[in-house]
């Protein structure tokens, strides 16, 4: 089998070391390489073909959003953003601009484990299974999503939460049901994370994204889509 490789870009090597014994403790056989650089990180995410990135997006030479718009440039590759921020607008621009996760310092070893397993299992290709509900029309594999006659991109996490959501029409699908499909287990921060996904597939989908009249929010408990009618 294929030795599982990471990649690391973060400067504080107290951190990489902590990153390196979590994962030692789940992939034994897994390889991880570090860079304090961004620019390396870039060059590195091209030529050493890692299974999945953990990003900082405090580097000494370059910010860690100009890697990840980098690196999207010509790699699909699963990206996790690390980091001690944790402004909602840094979260939204991560996301937006290609991150599969976005996790906070300091964080929980089982809680990263999770999140790369959860962020590589998205990137699994799957059966190809057409959903429509209304005016919605979504491919999970490819990620193909038509809102009424028009195209609209989505990341994979998002897809993930679509897909769910429009297996499950006109019925609430809870935030843990959502962390199990994203993260594989229940996690105490997901609904965070979860609400900001809503928020990007409500201004993709919704005509008045500030009234959402197809992703709907029970409060407490999730959302649902709803059935049309």
């Amino acid at each position: 089998m294929k030795t599982m490789k990471i990649l690391v870009i973060e400067d504080n090597p107290s951190i990489v070391e902590t990153i390196s014994l979590a994962i030692e403790m789940r992939w034994l056989d897994a390889k991880v390489v570090s860079t304090a650089q961004g620019e390396q990180g870039i060059d590195w995410a091209e030529s050493e073909s890692p299974d999945v990135i953990i990003l900082d997006l405090g580097l000494p030479d370059i910010s860690g959003f100009d890697v990840l718009k980098h690196i999207r440039l010509f790699s699909d590759v699963p990206i996790l953003i690390l980091t001690v921020r944790t402004d909602e607008a840094d979260i939204v621009k991560g996301l937006e601009w290609g991150a599969d996760d976005y996790m906070t310092k300091p964080f929980k070893q089982l809680e990263l484990l999770a999140r790369l397993k959860g962020v590589m299992r998205r990137h699994r290709p799957k059966a190809e299974e057409p959903l429509t509900c209304g005016q919605l029309r979504f491919e999970p594999n490819s990620l193909r999503l038509m809102v009424g006659p028009k195209e609209t991109k989505i990341s994979r996490t998002e897809g993930i939460i679509l897909e769910q959501l429009m297996r499950n029409s006109g019925n609430v699908v809870s935030y843990a049901s959502l962390a199990e499909a994203m993260w594989g287990l229940e996690l105490s921060a997901a609904s965070d994370s979860i609400k900001v996904h809503i928020h990007h597939l409500r201004q993709k989908i919704e005509t008045d994204p500030n009234k959402p009249q197809i992703i709907l929010t029970r409060p407490g408990i999730g959302y649902c889509i709803a059935k049309p009618s």
